[in-house]
């Protein structure tokens, strides 16, 4: 039997509007999940600069959170190294600032979040501080989080994530075994100028008498370029807030 147009109608705008109201209420149900993953995800990545991923991997989600808590506190700076609490009158947090969103404005307009790694229930003990980094790879967006000491200058670790390098050969930056080459390695020369650290094209030299670079991946030159933009870029954002730590410790050291 052929139905009228208007039973037409009506029965798409009630489908509609049925659907509207369930793909509505899935995400509010699933949204807050989706931000705790995210949120678990992203402390994940912060303390993999300083502990080891097999560490990480044999923890619970709540064990995580317990020692991201318990050995991480963080700031909010500005470009010229000065600490940021709130932006456009609202209250920003190390946590809760998105480092892809902020990459789209002006450097000297973005928020730069700083975790602080430091002993177990003393945060005056501070081991390494933590710094993201974000640029683009090969076919997309690169971003990790990089530790430098507490002398300001030597790497502690780093990790390295991806949203579409090739498998094999960029997506390797994941790889621990290439993420381990930057440890040890130191982002100022002799003369206090900020070199970073660079990957160098190809793989299989050995670079350990070169402190500023690191061996490189294999058919992957394009994104080890972008990785080396990426942290030279971002420690650059990071030198005044460097620079104040290293210049408060030869205070102290008075």
């Amino acid at each position: 039997m052929q139905q009228s147009n208007a039973y037409i109608i009506t029965f798409s705008v009630i489908l509609t509007v049925f659907l509207g109201l369930l793909l509505s209420g899935t995400s509010q149900v699933l949204g807050p999940l989706q931000r705790e993953a995210e949120a678990l995800d992203k402390k994940k990545q912060i303390l993999g600069a300083v502990i080891s991923g097999e560490e990480i991997s044999a923890m619970t989600p709540e064990e995580v959170n317990q020692y991201y808590t318990s050995r991480i506190a963080s700031v909010v700076v500005d470009i010229n190294g000065q600490e940021v609490t709130e932006q456009d009158g609202v209250a920003v947090s190390a946590e809760t600032v998105d480092i892809a969103k902020n990459y789209k404005r002006p450097a000297d307009q973005r928020l730069y979040p700083v975790f602080i790694y430091h002993a177990e229930g003393n945060s005056d003990d501070v081991e390494s501080y933590i710094f993201p980094l974000y640029g683009a790879g090969l076919w997309d967006a690169i971003w990790g989080f990089i530790a430098i000491k507490t002398d300001m200058n030597t790497v502690g670790g780093i990790t390295l994530a991806h949203a579409g390098e090739t498998p094999g050969l960029g997506a390797r930056i994941t790889d621990p075994t290439v993420q381990s080459r930057y440890v040890g390695k130191t982002i100022f020369d002799e003369s206090g100028e900020l070199v970073a650290v660079e990957m160098q094209k190809g793989e299989g030299k050995d670079y350990t008498s070169n402190p500023h670079q690191i061996d490189g991946m294999s058919g992957a030159t394009i994104t080890g370029k972008g990785v080396n933009a990426m942290v030279k870029n971002y420690l650059e954002h990071y030198k005044a807030y460097i620079e104040s730590k290293k210049s408060s410790q030869a205070v102290a050291a008075l």
